[in-house]
């Protein structure tokens, strides 16, 4: 039994929570106690701890166990843009994972594929080896049967026939890393919409053609499509406030916080790499040598505490995290605290630090 401040969309009450490994009953109670909130759920993870996605299965053993720490208890793996067989070597390493589903490490339900099927003209900080998404390469792709989130240019020949394709077989579609225009990003949309498919956005405001009053590009098209799910990085170094606080107005509902936490996330500052190119961590931020900025270096409560501190309550910080990102995956059986549903929990003192995390009702962290 949990007792303290359970954080759920109804607000912040106050009582006891019973659970197995699911919940089975929240008792309300006057009492002081600490915050309990839904466990984190991060879509767009490349590292952290020293460990790698793309390292294989014991790179992401590491991430895994590093973000568990910090709250996260369901995590997509996130790839690079490397070098074909790169890319689906660390796929078959991310399904050795999920086969072994070690009941220590937070769930994974899936492969967040960032590249290769991205504009060579908006890498980002992704390397330089942008394929186009071919009938070959797809189908490759598929009999894995590991990805749930694929990053994929709207302009690229070839996408809107491969995100069909992949819509069809339960795969999110995410825009991003993309030159396309607004009316380009639009149109990809509701044709992947019309074939029954999902359709979000990678990490809102960066690597695609931002805002402007007669040309709205892609951030545009995210903010106007305010049932479209969109990712942002809350690293106070990748958005501002203000932009963060505008897209939470365009789309309460929609909108999940990320990390697109890299390698030396939790190492402090010095030098790391990312997808084979020399990072240098200062100051919370991580930049490849030309001053790109090349992933992050945050966790998930780090994530919340920020949006807080920027003015967000935390019954919305949290859905952010948990609620939100559970409905995008299609992930119905988590990400808010209430009977039936998995007793993944995080609990957090009055600063908003991680004392204690829950996976399916048994103590992991604390």
């Amino acid at each position: 039994m949990l007792a303290g401040r359970l954080v759920t969309p109804d607000g912040i009450l106050t009582g006891e929570l019973q659970a197995g490994t699911t919940v089975q009953s929240l008792i309300p109670r006057r009492l002081k106690g600490p915050y309990i909130l839904p466990g984190f759920i991060d879509t767009h993870v490349h590292g952290g701890g020293g460990g790698d996605t793309m390292d294989g299965a014991a790179g992401v053993r590491t991430l895994a166990a590093f973000h568990l720490r910090h709250g996260t208890t369901t995590l997509l793996p996130t790839t690079m843009t490397n070098p074909w067989e790169r890319v689906l070597k660390a796929l078959y390493g991310i399904k050795e994972i999920i086969q072994e589903a070690d009941p220590n490490l937070p769930d994974i339900p899936g492969a967040h594929l960032e590249g290769p099927f991205i504009s060579p003209k908006r890498l980002g900080a992704q390397p330089a080896f942008a394929l186009t998404p071919t009938p070959e390469r797809l189908s490759a792709l598929l009999e894995l049967e590991v990805l749930r989130v694929i990053t994929l240019a709207p302009e690229l020949p070839g996408a809107l026939e491969a995100a069909h394709r992949l819509a069809s077989s339960g795969v999110r579609i995410s825009i991003g890393h993309t030159v396309a225009s607004y009316e380009q990003a639009m149109t990809f949309l509701r044709s992947v919409r019309a074939a029954g498919g999902s359709v979000g956005f990678t990490h809102l405001y960066n690597a695609m053609g931002q805002l402007s009053s007669r040309a709205p590009a892609v951030v545009g098209a995210a903010l106007s499509a305010s049932d479209a799910y969109a990712e942002l990085i809350f690293d106070l170094h990748h958005v501002h406030p203000g932009a963060m606080l505008a897209a939470i107005a365009a789309k309460p509902r929609h909108l999940l916080l990320v990390t697109d936490a890299i390698r030396a996330t939790g190492l402090g500052d010095g030098e790391s790499e990312l997808g084979g190119q020399p990072v240098r961590v200062s100051g919370g931020a991580a930049r490849l040598l030309d001053g790109t900025l090349a992933g992050s270096v945050l966790t998930l409560d780090q994530a919340l505490r920020n949006a807080v501190a920027c003015g967000v309550p935390l019954v919305q910080a949290s859905a952010m995290l948990s609620s939100i990102p559970a409905r995008y995956l299609g992930l119905n059986d988590r990400g808010v605290i209430s009977p039936g549903l998995r007793a993944d929990l995080v609990v957090l003192d009055d600063d908003l630090q991680v004392r204690e995390v829950y996976l399916a009702g048994r103590k992991v962290v604390g």
